[in-house]
């Protein structure tokens, strides 16, 4: 689908005036290959996927009312208080898409939201915020056109979810969803998120992803900074390209199975985003020490036992351990017994491969 298709250019405004909620739960979700620097407009410089998380999750209510444009205005909630902070990024959101969803000028609204994951948790709730409120938009709209199907309608809410995150809009379906064009990858774009279609061998089906709190804090650099980054760095064009050859070897690794290939690709992917960031003008380091200790734990307690975990990072301190379900017990114990100390109020997350966003 082109950018127009998504285009609202004529809509009437309802004769209710009463309030209505709508409300959609979106999972957070985790990159393989990881998306680092983009173009005008939230396009990606190079391809990802993801797999997307189960209990790691945003629910989020929007209560609306259809007004006067004059009298159009949104405050946001999270976990029951106001939240004036977020004002501002969703406020741009809402411009963004007002070409997409120009009925969103004639609303007054509460957006009502909360984290399955503590807020201040250090894992990033703006693919799971995003995506969520995506579907909630989204779920008006089709208010006002009952006939868009189903297909249009998740394409659309990734759309969406892109120009509020860009991460997000791999966040509207299950499993793994790649985002950005790769000619090896049935009907991937750079507008949204799209399921992948290829063969999946059954232990990536079922993978889990413990998420390990080094650091709860905000992020020393924000994603919209360290994307800007890559603009002129010295060593961009070479990371596009590895991260367009690393989704090709993954997905034979997907439908093979070869789990030491997976974690080959996985980790070098996880150290080569933080290599960018440690090389870019300024540059930043975000692991911290007991990043570190971590990371030395797992490839110590991989070679010693032969169960094959690995790490991966997203843009701060924080580790993703994955690893097959068949190994949960063994590894489970693992991180509470030697990695648990590493984080902050020995505090993790459990998590696995989920099933996608839900509707209520």
């Amino acid at each position: 689908m082109k950018e127009e298709t998504f285009i609202i250019d004529q809509w009437e405004l309802p004769q209710n005036q009463e309030k209505v909620a709508v409300s959609a739960v979106s999972p957070s979700n985790i990159a393989l290959v990881k998306y680092w620097g983009k173009y005008e407009n939230q396009i990606p410089a190079n391809p990802s996927i993801s797999f997307t998380l189960d209990h790691c999750h945003t629910k989020t209510t929007l209560k609306y009312a259809f007004v006067a444009k004059s009298d159009a205005d949104f405050a946001v909630y999270l976990d029951g208080k106001q939240e004036a902070s977020f004002r501002p990024k969703i406020a741009t959101f809402f411009k963004r898409i007002a070409a997409y969803a120009p009925f969103l000028e004639h609303l007054a609204m509460e957006i009502h939201t909360s984290n399955s994951f503590p807020h201040s948790s250090g894992i990033a709730s703006s693919a799971s915020g995003m995506s969520a409120l995506a579907l909630c938009v989204m779920q008006i709209e089709k208010s006002l056109f009952p006939d868009i199907k189903e297909d249009y309608f998740y394409k659309k809410a990734s759309f969406l979810a892109r120009l509020g995150s860009g991460s997000a809009c791999r966040s509207l379906y299950g499993g793994l969803v790649s985002w950005g064009a790769h000619a090896d990858f049935a009907k991937s774009s750079e507008l949204y998120g799209t399921p992948y279609t290829g063969e999946v061998a059954e232990v990536f089906q079922t993978f889990q992803d413990t998420i390990l709190l080094v650091d709860r804090g905000q992020k020393q650099v924000s994603s919209t900074l360290g994307h800007k980054l890559m603009d002129g760095h010295p060593y961009a064009s070479q990371r596009f390209e590895q991260a367009k050859e690393n989704m090709l070897q993954l997905k034979k690794v997907l439908a093979t199975g070869n789990i030491e290939d997976f974690i080959a690709i996985v980790e070098s992917e996880a150290l080569t985003l933080h290599a960018m960031m440690m090389t870019s003008n300024p540059y930043f380091i975000l692991m911290r020490p007991n990043t570190l200790e971590i990371i030395q734990h797992i490839w110590a307690y991989r070679k010693e036992t032969g169960v094959p975990l690995c790490f991966t990072l997203d843009a701060g301190a924080n580790v993703h351990l994955l690893y097959p379900e068949k190994n949960k017990t063994k590894v489970q114990e693992f991180i509470q017994k030697k990695l648990a100390k590493f984080c902050e109020n020995e505090a993790f997350i459990h998590d696995a491969v989920g099933n996608g966003p839900k509707i209520h």
